[in-house]
């Protein structure tokens, strides 16, 4: 083990605390880019990498030794869950979960058993556990979030319209609630027990949430996020909030909970920051193909972002969703390189406005 001390770097970030330089991690930052992976891939499913959790502590640890990111993000998939309740799906290549049998109406929703994940998930949790053993940096641990399992659920995988999860909403509203709330009551069993586990920050991926408009959000989302992130009060560990498209909802998202919004590459980091009145620390948001330019480009806009955080107290940087399986390791890793020697820089000129303010 290396005897190198900790960094919590990203934990004191999530609160909002100064910190020497920005932190930064990348959704997916372990997994398909990697040839490592791509080579265990040929031996393991996804699900069964996941359900070793020798191998599943492996691969997260990849990207921490290779990359030198500030946290680490548990290998994991965030269908998990929905197995032990019921569920048969399986993980298509090249188009993502598949359900063999979607919900259409009530007795679907009530076949859906509550999760023991201590029980049901055993090699998850005993994943953290070994990982808590290696790293020097924090560990996430993360679940979907309830309308972005939802539109699985319904939709029997991924969509671009999500039209038959908004019909389902609109025609069967009662139904609809019945299904967040049971989705939110395992969602909060499975974080629990991961924090107890030992994850020392968790992220609520509302990756699809961003099809919705702020008047549905209110209406058919946003009570179920709110018992979410209420429930999960006492873990008392950073809770990001992360979403794609959502730049229309982030004062709702704000409302709903989580010590850290993940935003996208289509709203700029300064303008969202001034929105929520620099009361959330925020997370992002490189645009992922940025990465499949010349570095100069990557460079640039990189450092377009440290400008946009200015230095404030509460910048994680990491990319507006996941990395794209043919990402260049070379260019995450002088990413990470550059974030961390520039970003001083900014960090010392916010100090400097703070001493100058009367």
């Amino acid at each position: 083990m290396s005897t190198q001390s900790f960094n919590d770097r990203f934990l004191r970030a999530c609160r909002r605390q100064p910190v020497d330089r920005t932190p930064v991690w990348f959704m997916r930052q372990a997994g398909r880019s990697q040839p490592e992976y791509r080579q265990l891939r040929e031996r393991y499913s996804l699900l069964e990498i996941c359900q070793l959790p020798e191998l599943c502590a492996e691969v997260t640890l990849l990207p921490v030794r290779q990359l030198g990111v500030d946290a680490a993000i548990l290998f994991a998939d965030i269908m998990l869950p929905l197995g032990p309740m019921g569920v048969h799906f399986r993980l298509q290549g090249g188009l993502g979960p598949v359900v063999e049998a979607p919900i259409r109406r009530s007795p679907d929703i009530e076949r859906l058993r509550p999760l023991e994940p201590e029980e049901d998930l055993p090699f998850v949790l005993e994943a953290i556990r070994l990982l808590r053993g290696e790293l020097k940096v924090p560990l996430i641990g993360f679940a979907g979030a309830p309308f972005t399992l939802a539109s699985y659920l319904i939709e029997g995988g991924p969509s671009r319209t999500f039209t038959q999860t908004k019909a389902f909403m609109y025609q069967e509203p009662a139904l609809w609630h019945r299904l967040l709330e049971k989705l939110a009551a395992a969602i909060v069993q499975f974080l629990k027990a991961q924090a107890q586990a030992g994850a020392q920050a968790l992220q609520v991926f509302d990756s699809w949430v961003g099809c919705l408009g702020p008047a549905d959000y209110r209406a058919y989302v946003l009570p179920h996020m709110r018992r979410l992130f209420s429930e999960l009060q006492d873990v008392d560990i950073p809770i990001i909030h992360f979403g794609v498209g959502t730049g229309g909802l982030l004062e709702l998202m704000q409302e709903a909970g989580g010590d850290v919004l993940g935003i996208d590459w289509r709203v700029r980091l300064d303008q969202v920051w001034q929105r929520l009145d620099y009361r959330t620390a925020l997370q992002g948001n490189l645009d992922p193909a940025t990465l499949l330019g010349p570095w100069e480009l990557v460079e640039r806009q990189a450092l377009k972002i440290l400008a946009q955080a200015g230095g404030r107290p509460g910048h994680i940087f990491n990319l507006g969703h996941g990395v794209f399986p043919q990402t260049s390791p070379e260019h995450l890793q002088r990413l990470v390189e550059l974030v961390h020697e520039r970003s001083p820089e900014f960090i010392s000129g916010f100090s400097s406005q703070e001493e100058a303010a009367p």
